[in-house]
């Protein structure tokens, strides 16, 4: 079996709609896909309408969390999107990304990049606005060369010129919420230190004691040690290891399936999940 269990969609900031992403994961070679979009569950109902036969599809969000001032995010995976705090908590995230974006925007144009949040705007479409978004446009307005490049202190990482907070989860709070809602929690690129500075393990370890699942392991911006690293903490502590694209579509360089989550630990996840189950397809999409 081969599983990706991190992917985005233009639910939030994709750039493959719910529907492509999964005929994407299939034309892949994969077997499981979990949509994993930023706090919203809004792009769940398409793809499952879509999900061909031969793939199984994991509901899944990304988390968007905070903890001394360092951003991390936690993926849940087969929660019941209907607990109504855990919706609550995600829709206040999700309804201060508008506010957030329009801020960073004046802080762009203070710095006299000429971006507008109607163009901003236009490249999120239906999604989610995020940062993606507006690095995208810096990427047009030809700021920077990649979306890459816009995450630096120069512009839109955290703490860059142009950054601004929004509202976000306590990731001690997050296990809590997710696993109310009977999810299973797996802390994202945990050691990616290309996006900005990173909770030490000592927290990890703590987020461990509170309940957390797994941390994500095979990762595009984990290099060789890191991943040797990771492994043998979730070792000591007890976590699951995954391994997942975090596939954004045209937005970034990696591919569907290009890192996957071992079987047995798939199994796992499933077996710890009370809130939702695995949807196997059964050729929506060709149906249709």
């Amino acid at each position: 079996m081969r599983i990706d269990l991190h992917a985005h969609s233009t639910a939030s900031d994709g750039t493959d709609t719910p529907a492509e992403l999964v005929l994407g994961a299939a034309a892949a070679g994969l077997d499981v896909v979990a949509l994993t979009d930023h706090d919203t569950v809004g792009g769940y109902a398409e793809a499952l309408a879509a999900l061909p036969d031969g793939l199984t599809l994991v509901t899944g969000m990304e988390l968007s969390c905070r903890l001394d001032g360092i951003g991390m995010h936690v993926l849940a995976y087969l929660f019941d999107p209907e607990e109504p705090e855990l919706a609550r908590e995600r829709e206040l995230v999700r309804d201060d990304r508008t506010p957030r974006a329009q801020a960073m925007i004046g802080k762009l144009r203070e710095l006299g990049v000429d971006v507008t949040w109607e163009q901003v705007s236009r490249i999120a479409g239906n999604g989610s606005v995020g940062r993606p978004h507006i690095a995208t446009a810096l990427v047009e307005l030809g700021v920077v060369p990649t979306v890459s490049d816009a995450f630096t202190p120069e512009w839109i990482a955290d703490g860059g010129r142009a950054h601004a907070q929004k509202h976000e989860l306590d990731p001690f709070d997050a296990i809590r919420l997710v696993k109310a809602a009977g999810g299973v929690t797996v802390f994202a690129h945990p050691a990616a230190v290309k996006r900005g500075r990173c909770v030490p393990e000592s927290v990890i370890a703590e987020l461990a004691s509170a309940g957390l699942d797994g941390i994500e392991v095979d990762h595009m911006d984990h290099d060789t040690d890191t991943r040797g690293r990771l492994r043998a903490l979730a070792g000591d502590l007890g976590l699951l290891t995954t391994g997942s694209s975090d596939y954004h579509g045209s937005r970034k360089t990696c591919r569907l399936g290009e890192y996957t989550t071992d079987p047995e630990i798939y199994g796992e996840i499933t077996r710890r999940a009370t809130g939702a189950f695995p949807v196997p397809g059964a050729g929506g999409a060709t149906g249709a």
